[in-house]
């Protein structure tokens, strides 16, 4: 009677899993890392040696934190809804025909991502197949802790990434230009400036989930300048001479006002009152103002759409 043996099953230890994507793919969305001096590097891109693998975490809703107060009939009343630094993980997977040839490719990467301690914030962008893409600016926070090609041949990290500002951003800034009415007819996005300065509402359109926070680029000559959110009530007024030729710019994300010489005017604005105000989701009624305007007057309003998710 033969005797049944079982088969013997050779499991390889260094087998990589099996790669999904390719680098030409295009129904899938494509990731990339853009270092802090600008070099991008695709995340995706098994040509090269490494690919991302599935586990990425991070990528939904901006984390928050609820601030609530005791309430004398039972529960709690929400005080206060604060968004949190984001958190995301990132798995790599890199795969090399030599040990030598993956060791070379972990300092590579590796480098390309701790560089932000010196050189600040890099940024991880989101590209969908439809040409659109979103990017989130982030610092490296660990995961190229381990031996270099420990696997010899292949290699898993776990990056972790943090994110100062939790929301995604569209890689496409927005500029609404304004420009003195001389009776002429000019086609959108073109608006005018009053020489009397008052400007009629118009309409800013934030695409986005979240507020975005507007920088205002101003040409003299001019020698007051009201910028009022009609929406939210939102109002402030720099005072200060430009002449013809001269720019200054007013940043509201972070209230900083600098003159043509870089100078700066912080110190022009309407305090207490001035509010630097952001676009609100959805449509803006925006009231520009100059004093002292002339055809050579010119405004930008430019922002960039924030969104909640990737």
């Amino acid at each position: 009677m033969p005797l049944l043996v079982p088969p013997v099953v050779v499991v390889e230890p260094d087998t990589p899993p099996r790669v999904i994507t390719t680098d030409t793919d295009t129904r899938i969305p494509r990731y990339s890392w853009i270092t802090p001096d600008g070099r991008e590097i695709p995340l995706d891109a098994p040509s090269l040696g490494w690919f991302t693998p599935r586990g990425r975490a991070g990528l939904g809703a901006a984390p928050v934190e609820l601030v609530s107060d005791p309430h004398p009939r039972g529960g709690v009343r929400v005080r206060h809804i604060q968004p949190q630094a984001r958190p995301i993980t990132w798995p790599l997977f890199m795969s090399a025909n030599s040990h030598l040839e993956l060791v070379a490719m972990y300092r590579m990467l590796a480098s390309a991502f701790t560089s932000t301690r010196r050189l600040g914030p890099g940024t991880l962008r989101v590209m969908r197949p439809d040409g659109t893409a979103r990017e989130i600016r982030a610092y490296y926070d660990g995961g190229f802790t381990g031996e270099p090609g420990w696997g010899f041949l292949h290699e898993q990290v776990v990056l972790s990434l943090f994110c100062e500002d939790p929301y995604w951003r569209s890689t496409q800034p927005v500029s609404l230009p304004y420009q003195q009415a001389t009776g002429a007819s000019y086609l959108n996005p073109y608006m005018t400036v009053s020489p009397s300065s008052v400007l009629g509402a118009t309409t800013a359109t934030n695409a986005g989930d979240v507020e975005a926070w507007p920088v205002w680029s101003i040409t003299g000559p001019a020698t007051a300048i009201t910028a009022t959110n009609n929406t939210t009530g939102r109002a402030f007024t720099l005072t200060a001479t430009l002449t013809a030729g001269q720019t200054a710019t007013i940043t509201t994300e972070t209230a900083q006002v600098r003159g043509p010489a870089g100078e700066n005017w912080t110190g022009n604005l309407n305090w207490p009152g001035a509010v630097m105000w952001g676009l609100q989701p959805g449509s803006n009624d925006v009231t520009f103002a100059v004093t002292g305007a002339t055809s050579a007057t010119r405004v930008v309003l430019s922002y960039v759409p924030r969104y909640e998710t990737a």
